[in-house]
């Protein structure tokens, strides 16, 4: 399995702090609009992700739920038929929960910084630093503290669970 470590957090000034993630970049952000179904299963999370000009992508992945850098283990696989694929899923598992956001996604080194507006929740930074096969947990989280500081993202900010759950404690 792949492996990132991440935090979540609330935008405290989105737009200021957008302008901090550009001057960390010199590409261009990438603008994505993503729904995410996520279907019930015993352990981690099990989500279909669906772009509207692009192939989906299902995604399961395994993290604790807490608010600091936390380490993720992820796999995902590229699905050309979103709607067979998630019809056979919404049969065999439930559907939990459908997450609905606007994504801008900036590349800093090894780490995806996302900008999210989430619809009905509201607005969201996430960084996701990618682990290589060399890297360790603790230089990611070291570099997941950095771009915390740069990001000017406060602990207190921080969340510990997914989007989907913060829908369901809203619902």
């Amino acid at each position: 399995m792949a492996q990132n470590i991440e935090i979540k957090a609330r935008a405290y000034d989105f737009l200021q702090q957008q302008r901090l993630a550009e001057a960390l970049t010199d590409i261009n952000p990438e603008i994505l609009n993503q729904e995410d179904t996520f279907f019930h299963v015993e352990s981690g999370r099990l989500k279909l992700r669906e772009f509207p000009n692009a192939p989906a992508q299902l995604i399961f992945y395994r993290r604790s739920d807490n608010s600091g850098p936390k380490l993720s283990d992820y796999q995902i696989a590229e699905v050309n038929d979103s709607a067979a694929l998630k019809s056979v899923l919404s049969e065999a598992y439930g559907v939990r929960h459908v997450v609905k956001k606007v994504r801008t996604l900036y590349l800093s080194g090894q780490t995806r910084i996302h900008f999210d507006k989430v619809e009905t929740l509201g607005d969201y930074i996430e960084l996701e630093v990618v682990l290589g096969d060399n890297d360790s947990k603790t230089s990611g989280t070291a570099t997941s503290e950095q771009l915390m500081r740069q990001l000017k993202i406060q602990h207190e900010h921080l969340i510990d669970v997914a989007y989907v759950d913060l829908l369901e404690q809203t619902s």
